[in-house]
């Protein structure tokens, strides 16, 4: 183990913390309302009338709310496309950050809180140090044209999820594949459960490789999986591992589960 690797994965450790922790990280998330739920347009402890028209959420509100709209107080009708995230949202109610989001059609509001119950009891991810046995060459191979697969999610509705080729690399002289996304940026996303999930760690993570080269190489590296959002917020939506995303390996590595 070099002492590089093992000082930026620190770094890397470090700055998962305060991102899980910032004000709207992933613990601030209190709810995730679906508008299908709510036909009348009045979600729960959110004020104004939220409805679905076509391709975007319509907001109606007076005054009186409190909300805010682009940071200054808002009073009309508007209507809202899916936001990025909690930085992007429009929509504001004190230090709450209302969220627009959108999953094949069906629109929902999530409700960030700086002062989320979960963010005040954070303390801390188990995390196992970096051991550079769980850091692999790994090939990537993609199919030639996205796949979808249904998957149950952490909200126990199925979901499609897009699958752009498949990664293969060798643990402890045994090989291993897990079929990933290809993000915008090039990079892979794999969703996967192994003996230790639910059994020392949570019950699937994820692992993000950097985009591969014109040959297909890039790193494995598990000292770097991740805890879904779910394992910091119940109201998160995150896909279960696809089939053959179940390594028969104990990968005692990266984040294992909260403190």
């Amino acid at each position: 183990m070099t002492t590089d690797a093992f000082d930026a994965w620190k770094q890397w450790h470090e700055g998962r913390l305060e991102e899980v922790s910032a004000p709207y990280g992933v613990l601030a998330l209190n709810a995730t309302h679906w508008l299908g739920d709510y036909p009348e347009g009045r979600i729960p402890d959110i004020p104004g009338n939220w409805t679905t028209e076509e391709d975007a959420v319509v907001l109606t509100a007076v005054r009186a709310d409190g909300l805010t709209l682009d940071g200054a107080p808002f009073e009309g009708r508007v209507r809202l496309a899916a936001d990025s995230g909690p930085a992007a949202a429009r929509v504001g109610y004190g230090e709450r950050r209302l969220v627009v989001l959108v999953r094949e059609g069906a629109w929902a509001v999530r409700d960030f809180d700086p002062a989320a119950e979960n963010r005040r009891r954070f303390r801390g991810i188990e995390a196992t140090p970096y051991d550079p046995r769980w850091s692999v060459p790994g090939r990537f191979t993609p199919y030639g044209e996205n796949r979808t697969v249904r998957v149950e999610n952490a909200d126990g509705r199925r979901r499609g999820l897009g699958l752009g080729g498949e990664l293969a690399f060798t643990l402890d002289g045994r090989e291993h594949t897990l079929q990933v996304s290809v993000e915008a940026d090039g990079s892979l996303w794999a969703v996967f459960a192994d003996a230790t999930s639910g059994n020392g760690s949570h019950r699937f993570r994820f692992l993000r490789p950097g985009a591969p080269d014109a040959d297909g190489r890039t790193t494995v590296d598990f000292n770097r999986a991740l805890l879904p959002p779910c394992a910091f917020a119940d109201h998160f939506i995150c896909p279960f591992p696809p089939p053959g995303n179940t390594l028969d390996v104990a990968v005692a590595a990266g984040e294992r589960n909260l403190a």
